[in-house]
């Protein structure tokens, strides 16, 4: 990946100094030969007016001693020219260095009336480029070509463009060193996360180091992985202690019903209340089993929030399950609740209060007092005067299938706790539990507040003797 990065980069960058190098030279280049043309163009227009206004002839232009300068001299010293003489019909009067070609239509121009008329063309003489003009002197007296070399201009032009390719070629090997060197800081870490990726995959090891440094895409990247990893190294562990805890207490009442089934081949053998103390502790563990079963699934369904939130009142939920925790335990139970109204999952809201009804009648089994069900706005709490909770089980009251050791001898399977736990975490709330003042124990949950449904206050009652009869 770093290679085809660098190698990409490098491309970009050498499309784009080529292009720019392209442009750059092409625009010298002309603007160069441009004005070489504008002063070529000046000096035969200066020799175009000077034929005009004067009557010369092709002596005029011949070479003179070097104390006294002639036009001809005029014009070579300008533009570094050469200049050819051409008498009648075209004929070399006085040659020039490089001696120029006579065309057709430099003879017709020898022999032209008017004075001034030009002609331009581009000749190649001796492997050299020149621009040519040949000048009329009229009456067919002959003509003057100038001549101008391409050669100066082109040579400084051929160095440019030497030093453009040799520059761009600097920019492109740079542009690649430095493509090369960003893709291994950028993409290091991003090719080492397939690698991380593939031996997770291979082992099963969700404890593998990631690559996390760094606050860009990538560090994000590989935080965001690295909490991933976390997250299913912790939904694997309370998995498998899931299984664990629910194997070991799934095995007591399948053991005890083991025991009891191998007693049903001789059970026509048996007295008659060991009889009966058979099918009872068979019907007690086949209960007990239910229970465990039924309070896995809860469990497992609250985990799935398959349910859908809606509005619902926590009080009328409260007097749900008062009613229904009555009917099992015979309790009295007081209800203090007010009218807020949460947007929360009801039948998961109905079960962790139950739950708490239920957990709070078992503890405080042959309690004369009632059990006191608080709600007040998001907050939910079960009150008893039970025996308490120890302070070391505290810290473990909600884990799943915890048990403290003054509970081993009450029905239960150590979920009810839990998945209130369970479903308060879900609604953003948490689950709590203490001792009560004077004895007995508080346990509840809160509700996440921004799940509080605000109700618009109903105007209050027009005055009775306002209103018509």
């Amino acid at each position: 990946m770093g290679t085809v990065f660098a190698l990409s980069f490098a491309c970009v960058t050498a499309a784009t100094t080529l292009l720019g190098g392209f442009l750059s030279y092409n625009a010298a280049a002309q603007m160069v030969r441009v004005d070489q043309d504008d002063v070529f163009r000046g000096v035969v227009n200066d020799l175009h007016q000077q034929v005009a206004q004067r009557r010369l002839s092709p002596s005029d232009y011949f070479s003179v001693s070097p104390d006294r300068d002639s036009p001809r001299d005029d014009l070579s010293r300008r533009i570094r020219t050469d200049v050819q003489v051409l008498g009648r019909a075209g004929r070399v009067e006085e040659r020039g260095f490089p001696a120029l070609p006579v065309r057709a239509a430099d003879r017709a121009a020898a022999s032209h009336a008017t004075a001034g008329h030009t002609i331009y063309y581009k000749a190649r003489i001796e492997g050299d480029r020149y621009r040519v003009a040949t000048v009329a002197l009229g009456g067919g007296r002959g003509a003057v070509q100038v001549a101008q070399q391409y050669s100066d201009t082109e040579d400084l032009l051929r160095k440019l463009k030497d030093r453009t390719v040799e520059l761009s070629a600097i920019v492109i090997v740079v542009a690649g060193l430095a493509g090369w060197w960003l893709a291994r800081r950028i993409a290091g870490r991003l090719v080492r996360l397939p690698r991380v990726a593939e031996h997770v995959a291979r082992t099963g090891r969700l404890d593998t180091e990631v690559p996390v440094t760094g606050q860009n895409e990538v560090g994000r990247l590989g935080r965001a992985f690295d909490g991933m990893l976390g997250r299913l190294a912790a939904s694997e562990e309370i998995q498998r202690r899931l299984v664990q805890d629910a194997g070991h207490e799934l095995r007591t009442p399948l053991t005890s019903l083991q025991a009891n089934a191998a007693l049903l081949d001789r059970i026509d053998q048996l007295p008659p209340q060991a009889k009966a103390d058979l099918i009872a502790d068979m019907k007690s563990e086949t209960r007990e089993l239910v229970n465990l079963v039924n309070e896995l699934v809860d469990l497992a369904a609250g985990d799935r929030n398959a349910e859908q939130p809606t509005e619902i009142t926590l009080g009328a939920l409260a007097e749900d399950a008062a009613a229904l925790t009555r009917r099992r335990t015979g309790r009295e139970i007081l209800i203090e609740a007010d009218d807020t109204v949460v947007r929360a999952r009801p039948d998961a809201v109905q079960r962790a209060l139950t739950n708490l009804l239920e957990n709070a009648a078992k503890f405080d089994h042959g309690g004369t007092e009632p059990i006191e069900l608080a709600v007040k706005g998001t907050r939910v709490e079960v009150r008893d005067r039970g025996p308490g909770i120890a302070e070391a089980d505290l810290p473990r009251v909600f884990d799943r299938f915890y048990r403290a050791d003054s509970a081993r001898s009450l029905p239960g399977s150590g979920l009810g706790l839990a998945i209130v736990h369970a479903v308060a975490v879900a609604h953003g709330g948490t689950a709590f539990a203490h001792n009560r003042a004077g004895g007995g124990a508080i346990i509840g949950f809160t509700l996440d507040p921004t799940s509080r449904v605000r109700r618009p206050r109903t105007a209050p009652a027009a005055d009775s003797a306002a209103t018509p009869r």
